[in-house]
């Protein structure tokens, strides 16, 4: 196994290399949770190495690496236990030679997860996302308030986020408990403040009305409530070669999955670690987690962001890093 460096703790253990070959290294039947973004085809080009996903001239190429992935995935996850993967519906380019449309990555990786035997837990969570920012920042004509004027046959609704959801077969020998209810709400809306009277609430949760209050927002097909600037900081793992494209995942989606998908001291597998987004996310809420990253200054950035939340981690769960 290649690994460039890496940086291992009690808590967590970040490595830079390669995540198909990193992943033969964990045991199976061992991750509780895995939460990741992977790189969307050839949309985004990260790196040069042929290790790189997004380094690749057409989906069937992604598809055909990414499928190694997720083969490794099945074998290391617990039966029963959740995958988590961001995603979205691509554009297609005049400058590619395709007609201006749409096509459909996140029905691929349904395909690949469901080939390779995971279950397709539940349907897609939609992420609201602003059409007039992506109309600014992408300058889709679909999306531009002139082609309603000049003609609408071309006009489009913007591309939300998708969260997509796969266990793996069997029963779950780990049960995600919540004795307490929901207690902690990770979105833009006010807890009603009605409700501060169950803070701390101890009785029958049938009658928990602020835990019942955030599962709906939970639970709701369409989460209108992510804050999509909450995010860890990354202007600094740019490189002065990159594309214009690096975005965390935002610190709410990932907080709200392993709230229901992952329990105090799972394992949490993120083979696209990034910037170190649902590492540390995990680590915060009490999981330990293995985050794997190819690009260097993203890893380098990871590593910041892991040490930065040492002393939170400290004040808030009574140990240190």
């Amino acid at each position: 196994m290649k690994i460039k460096n890496a940086v291992i703790t009690d808590r967590y253990a970040l490595y830079n290399g390669d995540c198909c070959e990193v992943l033969t290294e964990i045991p199976n039947d061992s991750v509780g949770f895995s939460i990741f973004s992977p790189p969307f085809s050839e949309l985004y080009k990260y790196t040069d190495e042929d290790a790189d996903m997004s380094n690749v001239s057409n989906p069937d190429d992604f598809f055909e690496h990414f499928s190694y992935l997720v083969k490794e995935l099945f074998r290391v996850m617990s039966p029963g236990r959740i995958v988590a993967v961001h995603c979205m519906v691509l554009p297609t380019f005049l400058s590619k030679g395709e007609e201006i449309g749409v096509w459909d990555f996140p029905g691929r990786i349904i395909k690949c997860f469901e080939e390779v035997g995971f279950i397709y837990h539940c349907p897609p969570i939609t992420i609201w996302k602003d059409p007039l920012l992506a109309a600014v920042r992408t300058k889709a004509i679909g999306l531009a308030h002139k082609q309603i004027v000049k003609d609408s046959s071309m006009c489009r609704t913007g591309i939300p986020d998708q969260v997509l959801a796969f266990r793996k077969p069997g029963a779950n020998a780990k049960p995600v408990e919540h004795p307490l209810g929901l207690t902690e709400y990770a979105g833009s809306r006010e807890v009603p403040r009605k409700f501060d009277k169950f803070l701390g609430w101890d009785g029958p949760q049938n009658v928990n009305k602020r835990s019942h209050w955030i599962w709906q927002q939970y639970a709701s097909p369409v989460w209108f409530d992510v804050r999509q600037t909450r995010v860890l900081p990354h202007k600094e793992g740019r490189d002065s070669e990159d594309e214009k494209h690096i975005c965390p995942l935002q610190l709410d989606v990932i907080e709200r999955c392993l709230t229901l998908w992952a329990t105090e001291d799972d394992v949490v597998l993120t083979p696209f670690m990034g910037v170190g987004s649902e590492v540390y996310v995990s680590v915060k809420l009490g999981c330990k987690a293995i985050g794997v990253e190819l690009k260097q200054s993203y890893f380098d950035q990871a590593v910041m962001n892991l040490k930065s939340l040492s002393k939170r981690i400290k004040e808030a769960k009574g140990f240190g890093l």
